[in-house]
């Protein structure tokens, strides 16, 4: 017997197999893969979990590929860091770090992109593309590689010179478009019609996304087989929001974890917060926005899971927060002065709002935090480079390095 029994429409429940498809025909309703939980109680436990693979594949069993090859660069299994230091100094007992920049490619697209590219050769495809704001292009381009298969990415063309660098060195096929996220997005849409592609993304999207499932997966492991009280986790599309809920509530059907009373709190830029304007409006109706804002991983002006996140905020009785620029800035300077992790801008966001939100009681003291960091700080340096500590030139003499020290730091000298 099959555990996956294809794929359902999220608004109308129609049925339809396990093909490279993402929207009903019906309603133009989200796809997603359905499963049967009760025949993977039956083969999961924490266990065969533990005795598994040492990454993502470990949760190979609430996962939509079936058949040995999968491709796999070694991404999952990333540290979930007892942020003590922040903790103290944002006012919380138990706060952690899942910390998601220390994938091969380094950011959390790795998980989503291997089981979409394992996907796309179950389905016999030879090109990988996809739509990106950057660290989907480097996965993408990346998984191709190890997989054999050919690279096509699509990128705005104002992106950060990591990213493009990032992906570049895997030598895909490579498009800058002028426009931003959205635009290149509207692109894709019109290719993936004309060529017989597996575009992550888009027509694998139903497989792809659930590949983020397994940060909820990991970090309940590593809590001992619990969930935690409260998440923090960033929105561009909302996929991975809309995952994380997903995966933690599968845990508890197929009893990996006793119970589940996690609130969902969601973290945007104020140069694209879509999500939250309808949060603070108390409406459902998410109005497309042109992004602004230096955090450009999250630049989605127009996310295609920005309701479903509102429901997820609602039903869970989280919040949604937004930080501007020099917010952002200083998140990132926060979480590596405190705890040594340097993040790119979208964890910059993390963490600015998760202070906001401890700030404004949304958040209490003693829950069990937990900050999602997808992605790495060395991506996005133009970010910081204006606003970190410049080294001090000396001659290479006692003198010089005394004379420095007593003027840089004199408590030190």
């Amino acid at each position: 017997m099959s555990r996956i029994r294809g794929l359902k429409c999220r608004e109308c429940g129609r049925l339809y197999p396990v093909e490279a498809i993402h929207v009903c025909e019906d309603c133009f309703g989200p796809l997603e893969v359905d499963y049967d939980y009760e025949l993977i109680r039956t083969r999961i436990s924490r266990e065969s979990i533990a005795a598994g693979p040492r990454g993502l594949w470990r949760y190979r069993d609430l996962l939509p590929i079936e058949g040995e090859r999968v491709v796999d660069i070694g991404a999952g299994l990333t540290p979930l860091v007892r942020a003590d230091n922040l903790a103290r100094e944002l006012g919380l007992r138990e706060l952690y770090i899942k910390n998601d920049s220390v994938n091969p490619s380094y950011s959390f697209k790795d998980r989503p992109v291997s089981v979409a590219s394992s996907k796309a050769i179950q389905f016999g495809f030879d090109t990988l593309a996809c739509a990106s704001t950057g660290n989907l292009a480097c996965s993408v381009a990346a998984h191709a590689a190890r997989a054999g298969l050919r690279a096509c990415v699509f990128i705005p063309a104002d992106l950060e010179q990591g990213k493009i660098l990032g992906a570049a060195i895997y030598e895909p096929t490579f498009f800058a478009v002028d426009g931003n996220y959205d635009d290149v997005n509207r692109l894709c849409s019109e290719v993936v019609d004309q060529y017989n592609w597996a575009f992550v993304n888009i027509n694998l999207r139903p497989y792809y996304s659930e590949g983020s499932k397994t940060l909820a997966f990991e970090v309940a492991e590593q809590l001992g087989w619990r969930a935690p009280d409260h998440v923090v986790a960033p929105i561009a599309s909302g996929s991975l929001f809309t995952k994380l809920w997903k995966g933690f509530n599968e845990l508890r059907k197929v009893g990996l974890i006793d119970s589940l009373d996690v609130r969902m709190s969601a973290a945007q830029p104020l140069g694209c917060s879509p999500v939250y304007t309808a949060f603070v409006d108390g409406t459902e109706t998410v109005r497309p926005v042109r992004p602004n804002t230096i955090a450009k991983s999250l630049a989605i002006g127009n996310p295609a899971d920005g309701y479903y996140c509102l429901k997820i905020v609602a039903e869970s009785r989280g919040s949604c927060e937004a930080a501007s620029d020099p917010e952002i800035v200083e998140g990132i300077k926060l979480l590596a002065r405190t705890e040594g992790i340097f993040t790119e801008t979208a964890g910059g966001v993390t963490i600015a709002c998760l202070k906001k939100l401890v700030a404004a009681g949304k958040i209490d003291p003693d829950e069990v935090t937990v900050a999602y960091i997808t992605g790495n700080g060395l991506k996005t340096q133009e970010a910081i480079a204006d606003h970190v500590v410049q080294p001090v030139r000396i001659a290479p003499t006692i003198e010089s390095f005394q004379a420095a020290l007593r003027e840089r730091e004199p408590a030190l000298a």
